[in-house]
């Protein structure tokens, strides 16, 4: 087996052990995100999600980097390193993450009530207290976050998950408890902050018991936190610039919608983002994985293995994450209206075209999930390539471009939108903005790595995978349009006729070829039951595959190709 495809499969397994905990969590969140707004109204739903935002930006002023940096610090060191090193590497980034982790709690609680009173002054005395709960989600994050990094640096990603889900099981069961009881949406909030510290010290118990504990035993002499610091702030500060610009610019932009839009509004828009977030099903795995992939990559010894990582990455990554995006717009409508009816589950069922509770959410979830389309031209394998190579200066350098030229743009548009149209239409400027804020460093990062390392997507099979998913999904809106049944109904029809027509033309017009099918097979070969249930697809699409589509794979590494 090629080392290409054997990294390929490495990462695949990697990739399906956080996807269990990002899929595991964000179901079982769902699940509690679905009791939890259905039992609140739409203007304490809004109210939910601004008390989250204050805390949510000060977090990313937090890790200054040192999550990756611990992730990249252990996984080398577990090939090269000797074990006090690693010791010396996991306390110095725990004491560092509950350090900042304290300050900026303190911080966040007594600035609550100012920002409550700048984001909606009509509900400032109670927002206040909303934001004040969460502040302590800042210290709990910070412990979660060291730990996360320690974890995927050992790859370990069973450990990862069961916090994420344990996290998530927490959140779900306490949040529609505490409102039945009486507390109300500040039961909802005290649950979301519960949950985070939950999570932060069942990390640190593992981290310490399974990880720490037996290398501390091998340890002699005390550690110098200050001097293994120092490389890796140099490595992880340049991050820092990048996780505020990608992590803050969203926040920030929601802090202007939320001021504009006003409480219902921003109900609409909370409910449309939480189910953007079943994108991350695919984003987040695929790019946490690859981080430790890039980082035992050396592009300069090895242009062409790296050049077939990135470009196979890249279509890897689209074949699941583009037509999932393409899906979430085509059947946003019944996708939101099963989950949402306005007056109880009966209408879901049994009513045609039942009145929605949240009617503009549909319209801000297909906005929303635009932006998962660049993964089309690698934006998501660009930022964990340029990290696995130690390249954080330019990830610096893309991330202040994009905040120079985004932040005002996506204000202005905010407002201009909002002058144009009202509170609903200050929200459509929001994502539209948010979306184009992104480009500009993103562009930037894509020309730069072309140039020094030749590394890039192949933009006609990323145009064969956007026709194909653009077919599926005119398909599936085109005949639940035609339809008159209730919203579940139209959903699973919608489901399934986008698959079967996906999964049908992808082959044929070579977006998928044979040799992409057995890649497939051979990464997939060790998730069990998973790769089964997997190869009924994949053995579909392969009968479909035009002769000789080998020719057009991504890329070739002499004889072995990936």
């Amino acid at each position: 087996m090629s080392r290409a495809l054997e990294m390929g499969k490495s990462s695949a397994t990697g990739s399906f052990h956080l996807l269990i905990g990002v899929v595991g969590s964000t179901v079982i969140m769902a699940i509690g995100t679905l009791v939890i707004q259905g039992l609140l109204s739409v203007d304490e739903v809004g109210l939910y999600g601004m008390a989250m935002i204050p805390a949510a930006i000060i977090s990313y002023f937090r890790d200054w980097g040192i999550n990756s940096a611990l992730t990249k610090e252990v996984a080398n060191l577990r090939v090269s390193g000797t074990k006090e090193q690693i010791h010396d590497v996991m306390k110095s980034g725990v004491v560092f993450e509950l350090i900042s982790g304290i300050v900026l709690s303190v911080i966040a609680f007594v600035a609550a009530y100012p920002l409550a009173l700048i984001i909606s002054p009509e509900n400032a005395p109670e927002l206040s207290i909303y934001i004040a709960i969460m502040s302590l989600s800042i210290f709990a994050g910070a412990i979660a976050s060291a730990a996360s990094g320690i974890f995927i640096g050992f790859e370990r990603m069973k450990l990862n998950s069961f916090v994420q889900v344990l996290q998530a099981i927490v959140k779900t069961l306490l949040g529609p408890l505490l409102i039945v009881l009486g507390f109300g949406l500040l039961g909802a909030v005290s649950a979301a902050m519960l949950s985070i510290l939950t999570g932060g010290i069942i990390s640190l118990v593992l981290v310490y018991y399974v990880l720490f504990r037996p290398l501390h035993k091998c340890r002699n002499g005390k550690c110098d936190i200050k001097t293994t610091l120092r490389p890796m702030l140099r490595f992880g500060l340049p991050l820092t610039v990048s996780t505020i610009v990608v992590g803050v610019l969203p926040q920030v932009i929601s802090f202007t919608m939320a001021i504009y839009a006003g409480t219902w509004m921003m109900g609409n828009y909370f409910s449309a983002v939480n189910f953007a977030v079943l994108l991350t099903f695919v984003s987040t795995p695929v790019a946490t994985a690859l981080f430790p992939v890039f980082s035992k990559l050396n592009p300069e010894t090895e242009s062409d293995l790296t050049k077939t990582v990135f470009a196979s990455s890249v279509k890897y990554t689209a074949l699941l994450l583009v037509p999932a995006a393409f899906m979430l717009m085509a059947l946003s409508v019944p996708l939101v209206n099963t989950l949402f009816p306005k007056d109880g589950i009966f209408q879901t069922f049994f009513v045609v075209n039942a009145e929605p509770k949240f009617p503009y959410a549909p319209l801000f979830l297909s906005l929303s999930a635009l932006v998962y389309l660049f993964v089309l031209v690698g934006n998501i394998s660009l930022g964990t390539f340029q990290s696995g190579i130690g390249k954080t200066g330019q990830i610096m350098k893309q991330s202040f471009l994009s905040l120079a030229l985004g932040l005002p743009f996506a204000y202005f548009m905010v407002v201009y939108f909002y002058d144009v149209g009202g509170p609903s239409y200050a929200v459509i400027g929001g994502i539209i903005g948010s979306l184009i804020a992104s480009m500009p460093g993103m562009i930037w990062g894509l020309i730069w790595s072309w140039k020094n390392y030749r590394v890039k997507a192949d933009f006609v099979v990323s145009g064969k995978i956007a026709l194909t998913s653009i077919i599926a999904a005119v398909a599936a809106y085109l005949l639940i349009s035609l339809l008159s049944l209730p919203w579940w109904v139209l959903l699973g029809t919608g489901f399934l006729v986008f698959v079967l027509v996906y999964l049908s033309i992808a082959p044929l017009i070579g977006a998928v070829n044979r040799m992409d099918i057995e890649n497939f097979q051979v990464m997939f070969s060790g998730l069990g039951i998973v790769s089964k249930v997997l190869s009924l697809p994949l053995r579909y699409m392969g009968r479909l595959c035009r002769k000789g589509s080998n020719a057009n794979n991504v890329l070739t590494l002499g004889e072995e190709t990936l």
